[in-house]
């Protein structure tokens, strides 16, 4: 009767990495779904200009679609959300963004913030 054989070194390396690779794959998305999605929102004052993104994988997906929606060429991403809400209000002369867990919180931070005769120009809230 044979004894059972050993593997060699080379196919239990092999093994050990495959075992890592598909524990490194499973954990890289659980952060991912754990981080949540992102949104972001890009303004330009002198112009009025906005932009916004929501439910991105990346925050740096989202910010360049906020920028892309925007539309001037000196658009700035003023806000940048996971898991939650942000708002922009804005007058004439200044604006304000505002981070909340619901839409309704962030636009009432906003304004509050912002003061007389603001107006909520955007909001975007992710997942």
């Amino acid at each position: 009767m044979r004894s059972p054989s050993v593997p060699p070194p080379a196919i239990i390396a092999l093994f050990l990495v495959i075992a890592a690779c598909s524990q490194s794959v499973a954990a890289r998305e659980e952060v991912r779904v754990r981080a949540g999605y992102h949104g972001a929102i890009a303004y330009h004052p002198e112009s009025g200009s906005i932009g916004w993104a929501t439910d991105r994988r990346t925050d740096r997906e989202a910010r360049v679609e906020a920028l892309r929606q925007c539309g001037h060429e000196r658009c700035e991403v003023v806000a940048a959300v996971t898991r939650g809400c942000v708002a922009l209000a804005r007058t004439g002369k200044t604006h304000v963004v505002q981070k909340g867990a619901t839409r309704q919180e962030a636009e009432a931070k906003a304004l509050r913030r912002c003061g007389a005769r603001c107006e909520i120009a955007a909001w975007t809230c992710t997942r």
